[in-house]
C-alpha cells in the first residue's frame, strides 16, 4: 500500500501532457529499393513524381504486396478516360481488354515513352513470338519505325489494330501508278484487293516478302495463268470453276494415288477449301496449320480430351494416319486397319502370340474398344472402361449387379485382373491365383507359419470359394456357407437333420463366426480359445461368470459338455446331462443320495435346480428358488414314499 501511495503522489505531480501526434512519413523513407529503382528513370507516372503514392496505394492493409485501390485497369481509368484510350472501338487490344494495362506499361517509371517496358517493338514481342518477324526478308517499315508504322497499339477500327484499312494502309508507301509495282503484278489491278492474300507484312523466307508457300503462277507473275487478262472487264475472274481449273496443271491421278474412296472436298473439287490459290505461311499452300484445318469441318475431332493420341497431336497430326486427297482404305486411311496402329504400336502386336487372345485385337479391331483420335477415359478408350467390356460381355453387366461386388468391378477397372489384348492365361487373367489376388490382399495371403492353413487357402484355390466379380453374400462366397463349406467338410454335417439342437451359428451358415477361412493360429481354424471364443456371443453368460462362483468346466472349456455344431441332446449337450453330472459328481455316494432324497439321479435333471456355469449359490442352485425347496423342507409340498 505504502508503494502505490508513492506512485500515486509521482504521477500526480506531473503536469497533463498534450495528446500525443505522429509525425507523417514518406514511403520512399521505407521503400528505398524502389527510389533506387526508379529515381534516375527517364520518364516518372505524376503520381510518383508528385510523391503521391496514396493516389493508387492504400497506406494500411492486410496484403502487404499491392495494397490497390481498385482491380485491374479500373485504377488507371480513374485518371485515362476509357474513351480516350480507346475502349470504345471495335477492336481492342487483348491485354487492354483482359484488364493488363500493366502488360505493356510500367505503372511507376521507364526510360521509354509512355513507360512502356521495353523499347519499340521489343516490347511487342513480350507476346508475340519474335521469331515470326525477323524472317530472311524483313518488311523495311518494320525494321525503321517498328510495329506502330502499321499498327495502333490501344484499339483500332479495324482488324489487327491496323491503322488504316488494307489496301489503303499499304498504298500509303507503295505507289500502285509505278511501273515497278505494275510489273510485278502482271499488269492486273492489285490495289483493290488486299495485299495479305499473297504477302506477309512482316517478314518472310521469299523474295518480295511473299508468303513461305507460294503458287508458282504468283511466284513468277503468271497470273494469266488462271485470270483472264488483266484488261478484261472482270480480270480477277478465273478462266474455269473450280477444281476444273486446278485440273489443267494438277492431275487427279497424280493426287489421288490410286485411291478410290476420294476426300469429299477432293471429290467435288472445292480444292480452295483446303489450299490457299495464291500464297500460304502453311505447306502446300494450306489455308490453316496442321490439325487446325482439318477441325474446320471435323469439329468433334476438336473435343478437349485428356488422354491424347500421340499421333494426332505429335508430327504431322492428322496425316499421320489419313491421307488428304484419297486412299484405298476406308476413312482415307494410310494402312488397314490394326496395321496402321502397329506402325506405331509394335510392341503391342506382341499380344498375338499369347495362348489367349482378346476377340477384337485378334480381328485387328482396335476402334472396337480405343478411340483413335483421343479420349477422357485411361487408355484412351472410346466410354468408361466397364462400359466398353459390356458392350461385348452384355451379360455380365447383369450379372455383376449384385449385394456385394469386388472393388475392381465396382471401380469400372476390368484391366485389374485381366490384360485387354492378349495372356497366357485363360480368361485374359494377368496371372493365375494366388498370383493375381496377392497385388491387392498381400497381407491376408501370407500364411501362418505356427498354425493352421486352410486347404484351398494354402492350394490358392481362391475361386473354390469366392466369385471374382460379385455376389449375394459377404465375402463374395460363391454359395452358403452351410453349403460351401458341406462341399469338403460333408462329415461335419452328416446327422444334422436329425439333431435335437443345433448351434445357431451352424443353422445358419456362419461358419466363420468361429472359423477363419483363411487362416488361423488355433488348432481347427478357430477364432479363438473357448471359453473366449464361446463368450463373444454369450454374453449373458459371460457377465454371469464375471459376478459368481464359475462352475469348474464352465471356467476351462465349453465343449467339456457342449458339441460345437449339433446334438441329440438338448443344449447341445455331448450326452445327457446325468451322465455329464456324473463324471465329476459321485452320484452313488452317501451325501449326493442324502442331498437330493434319496432319489436315483438317473430320474433327476440337474438343471432343473442347478445353473451349469455359475451362480451366487455354493451348490449352483438358480437365482430364483421356492422357499420351501431353499429351507429344504420338501416334506412341506411332497409326500414321502
Amino acid at each position: 500500500m505504502a508503494f502505490l501511495g508513492i506512485l500515486f503522489a509521482l504521477t500526480a505531480a506531473q503536469p497533463v501532457s498534450a495528446a500525443m501526434k505522429f509525425a507523417r512519413k514518406e514511403c520512399s523513407d521505407c521503400h528505398k529499393k524502389f527510389e533506387d529503382a526508379y529515381g534516375s528513370k527517364k520518364y516518372l507516372h505524376t503520381m510518383v513524381k508528385d510523391k503521391k503514392c496514396e493516389e493508387c496505394h492504400l497506406r494500411h492493409g492486410i496484403v502487404p504486396k499491392l495494397l490497390l485501390k481498385n482491380d485491374g485497369n479500373q485504377l488507371c481509368l480513374a485518371c485515362h478516360p476509357a474513351d480516350k484510350i480507346g475502349l470504345s472501338k471495335a477492336k481492342v487490344h487483348t491485354p487492354l481488354k483482359g484488364g493488363k494495362c500493366v502488360g505493356c506499361h510500367n505503372p511507376h517509371g521507364s526510360d521509354q515513352r509512355f513507360f512502356l517496358k521495353s523499347a519499340g517493338s521489343e516490347a511487342c514481342y513480350a507476346c508475340h513470338k519474335k521469331d515470326a518477324y525477323e524472317k530472311k526478308v524483313v518488311h523495311q517499315v518494320l525494321k525503321t519505325e517498328g510495329c506502330r508504322a502499321c499498327h495502333l497499339a490501344h484499339s483500332s477500327a479495324f482488324s489487327n489494330l491496323l491503322s488504316k484499312e488494307e489496301p489503303a494502309l499499304c498504298l500509303s508507301c507503295h505507289d500502285s501508278k509505278a511501273g515497278s509495282f505494275k510489273k510485278a503484278h502482271g499488269n492486273y489491278p492489285v490495289e483493290t484487293r488486299k495485299c495479305t492474300g499473297c504477302h506477309n507484312p512482316h517478314s518472310s523466307t521469299q523474295a518480295k516478302l511473299l508468303k513461305s508457300s507460294a503458287h508458282n503462277p504468283v511466284a513468277t507473275s503468271g497470273c494469266d495463268g488462271c485470270h483472264p487478262a488483266p484488261n478484261s472487264p472482270k480480270p480477277f475472274e478465273v478462266t474455269a470453276k473450280g477444281g476444273e481449273l486446278c485440273a489443267q496443271c494438277h492431275e487427279a491421278k497424280t493426287l489421288n494415288g490410286g485411291g478410290t474412296v476420294e476426300h469429299q472436298p477432293f471429290k467435288k473439287g472445292n480444292c480452295l477449301s483446303c489450299h490457299n490459290p495464291h500464297a500460304s505461311e502453311q505447306d502446300k499452300l494450306l489455308v490453316k496449320s496442321g490439325n487446325a484445318l482439318c477441325f474446320d469441318c471435323h469439329k468433334e475431332k476438336a473435343a478437349m480430351v485428356t488422354v491424347k493420341h500421340g499421333a494426332v497431336v505429335q508430327g504431322k497430326g492428322c496425316l499421320s494416319c489419313h491421307k488428304p486427297h484419297a486412299s484405298v482404305q476406308k476413312k482415307l486411311l494410310v494402312a488397314a486397319g490394326a496395321e496402321l496402329c502397329y506402325t506405331c504400336h509394335a510392341k503391342t502386336k506382341d499380344g498375338l502370340k499369347r495362348k489367349d487372345v482378346h476377340a477384337p485385337f485378334s480381328g485387328g479391331d482396335c476402334e472396337k474398344c480405343h478411340n483413335p483420335h483421343g479420349s477422357s477415359f485411361q487408355g484412351m478408350l472410346k466410354d468408361r472402361m466397364d462400359t466398353v467390356c459390356y458392350s461385348c460381355h452384355t451379360d455380365a453387366e447383369t450379372k455383376f449387379k449384385k449385394n456385394y461386388i469386388h472393388r475392381p468391378v465396382l471401380e469400372q477397372n476390368c484391366a485389374a485382373c485381366h490384360i485387354s489384348h492378349g495372356s497366357e492365361v485363360k480368361k485374359l487373367l494377368k496371372s493365375a491365383a494366388p498370383g493375381l489376388c496377392t497385388p491387392c490382399h498381400a497381407e491376408m495371403m501370407k500364411k501362418v507359419a505356427q498354425g493352421v492353413n486352410h486347404q484351398p487357402f494354402t492350394d490358392g484355390d481362391c475361386l473354390t470359394c469366392h466369385d471374382p466379380h460379385a455376389g449375394n453374400l459377404p465375402g463374395l462366397i460363391v454359395s452358403k456357407q452351410t453349403e460351401l463349406c458341406a462341399t469338403c467338410h460333408d462329415g461335419t454335417f452328416k446327422g444334422h437333420q436329425q439333431a435335437k439342437d443345433s448351434h445357431a451359428p451352424f443353422t445358419n451358415g456362419d461358419c466363420t463366426k468361429c472359423h477363419s477361412p483363411h487362416k488361423a493360429k488355433l488348432p481347427k481354424l478357430l477364432l479363438a480359445q473357448s471359453p473366449d471364443l464361446c463368450l463373444n456371443c454369450h454374453k449373458d453368460v459371460k457377465a454371469k461368470l464375471a459376478r459368481e462362483k464359475n462352475h469348474s468346466p464352465a471356467q476351462k472349456d465349453c465343449t467339456t459338455c457342449h458339441k460345437p455344431h449339433f446334438a441329440t441332446e438338448r443344449a447341445l449337450l455331448v450326452e445327457p446331462v446325468q451322465s455329464i453330472c456324473s463324471q465329476c459328481h459321485e452320484t452313488t455316494k452317501e451325501p449326493f443320495s442324502k442331498a437330493h432324497l434319496g432319489i436315483s439321479a438317473a430320474a433327476l435333471d440337474c438343471m432343473a435346480c442347478h445353473n451349469p456355469h455359475a451362480s451366487k449359490d455354493p451348490k449352483f442352485f438358480k437365482d430364483v428358488t421356492h422357499p420351501p425347496f431353499a429351507a429344504r423342507t420338501c416334506d412341506d409340498c411332497h409326500i414321502k414314499q
